[in-house]
């Protein structure tokens, strides 16, 4: 698995996200799927023309 590095604001902002007992990787991977979703429908929305 690779290895990132953070600074500490980045760290900081991702502990702002986390719920109660969550670790970083349900975090993170909560965040990668947020972003698909939202790149799908930005990609959707323009066939609608």
């Amino acid at each position: 698995m690779p290895q990132i590095h953070l600074d500490e604001n980045t760290i900081g902002r991702l502990d702002d996200l986390r719920e109660e007992d969550e670790d970083y990787d349900e975090l993170i991977n909560e965040l990668i799927n947020i972003y698909q979703a939202s790149e799908l429908t930005m990609f959707h929305a323009g066939d609608e023309y």
